[in-house]
């Protein structure tokens, strides 16, 4: 009861989009967790000690290094097919390659994270370096998004490419509100493997954690391909999925057009 009443507090109402989904049966978006750097400046505990407060069977669905529209669309197609909500963390390259693809994300309700302007490997190269890939890539995210190339993000939400990091890189980002998204568990969809082994490993990983943040990559053929089915298991074995959005700005995104 304790903690269900520390949720509740949390995260204020539940979210309508299960309610208001056309599809009978459908998985739905179980509720909205507003997520505070102030309070969660880093989540993920295969990155950090501390996660999001997601209670037993609740996932949070993220997507990493899109858009890539030939596979971006068909994950979007599967979210919409479940009435889903989802985050995606976008490289600023791609976003600039595809901004109708990145309002597309936002205008189907999604929540738009940031991951880059290329995808290095950020421990490796110089802090100057490291802090023009953030702000290019959140840059380019937003002028893809809202149509001006600000450095200051609509959604304070950011991944590391390979989840490799230096404390002043992660001080750097406490400092400007931007929340730092790890993992709980992954995929292992940049693995050569069928799309019915990641089905099967994800699952397996999901049914020993029983909750938690979930890395996949939208630009995966395989990703893409499994999604139906995946999003088919998590209604079929009672799991509930929580939307993410940023604590100052609750649902933003949603607005874009």
């Amino acid at each position: 009861m304790a903690l269900g009443a520390a949720l509740a507090g949390l995260v204020g109402a539940s979210s309508p989009e299960a309610a208001e989904c056309p599809r009978k049966g459908a998985l739905g978006t179980s509720r909205v967790l507003s997520v505070d750097a102030k309070t969660t400046p880093r989540v993920g505990l295969k990155s950090f000690p501390q996660t999001l407060p997601l209670a037993d069977r609740e996932v949070v669905l993220t997507f990493d290094d899109g858009p890539n529209p030939p596979t971006t669309s068909k994950v979007l197609a599967a979210l919409a097919q479940e009435c889903v909500r989802a985050t995606f963390f976008l490289i600023g390259l791609h976003a600039s390659q595809h901004p109708d693809m990145v309002k597309r994300i936002a205008r189907e309700g999604h929540t738009i994270g940031h991951h880059t302007f290329s995808h290095p490997f950020m421990a490796r190269i110089p802090f100057d370096k490291a802090k023009s890939e953030i702000d290019r890539g959140i840059a380019a995210d937003e002028k893809a998004l809202n149509g001006v190339a600000t450095t200051t993000p609509s959604t304070p939400f950011f991944r590391f490419p390979y989840f490799e990091s230096t404390q002043a890189q992660l001080d750097l980002l406490q400092g400007r509100g931007i929340v730092v998204f790890g993992a709980d568990l992954w995929a292992s969809d940049w693995t050569e493997i069928t799309p019915e082994q990641e089905l099967k490993l994800v699952t397996e990983r999901l049914a020993a954690s029983g909750k938690g943040i979930i890395l996949f990559h939208d630009p995966k053929a395989r990703t893409a391909a499994i999604m139906p089915a995946f999003l088919r298991y998590l209604r079929e074995n009672g799991y509930r999925v929580v939307h993410i959005v940023p604590a100052a700005a609750p649902q933003k995104n949603a607005d874009a057009r």
